[in-house]
């Protein structure tokens, strides 16, 4: 399969999906933590695919993997504040998001790795 663009890539609808996802379960969250744990959680879930595609507008496959560790990072990130949403009794059980969110964090590692090899070549 010939990818057109980013767009085309399971790990960009993967992290769009979980977006949506983390913007349906922190609609529960305290009000007091709007501009807490909500915002960043959200703005970390939504840097996933907006480095994703930034990085695959730039055309240069040095600065591609760059964002592509951005997006990384930024899972990362949503692991750790799941957890912290779950210890103080926002969530119930944060399981089935930390699934996804490995997923995501194995594609981009894939995609990562993919890409130093097309360098290396």
């Amino acid at each position: 399969m010939d990818l057109k663009s980013h767009k085309d890539l399971e790990v960009y609808k993967t992290s769009m999906d979980l977006v949506s996802s983390i913007y349906k379960i922190t609609k529960g969250f305290p009000d007091d933590e709007k501009f807490g744990l909500t915002s960043q959680i959200r703005r970390a879930a939504i840097s996933i695919p907006s480095n994703i595609a930034e990085g695959a507008a730039r055309k240069n496959t040095k600065e591609y993997i760059q964002f592509l560790y951005h997006s990384l990072g930024s899972a990362s990130e949503i692991e750790t504040q799941l957890d912290l949403a779950e210890r103080l009794g926002f969530l119930e059980s944060p399981a089935v998001m930390q699934e996804r969110i490995h997923y995501i964090i194995s594609m981009l590692t894939g995609l990562i790795k993919s890409l130093q090899k097309k360098l290396t070549s």
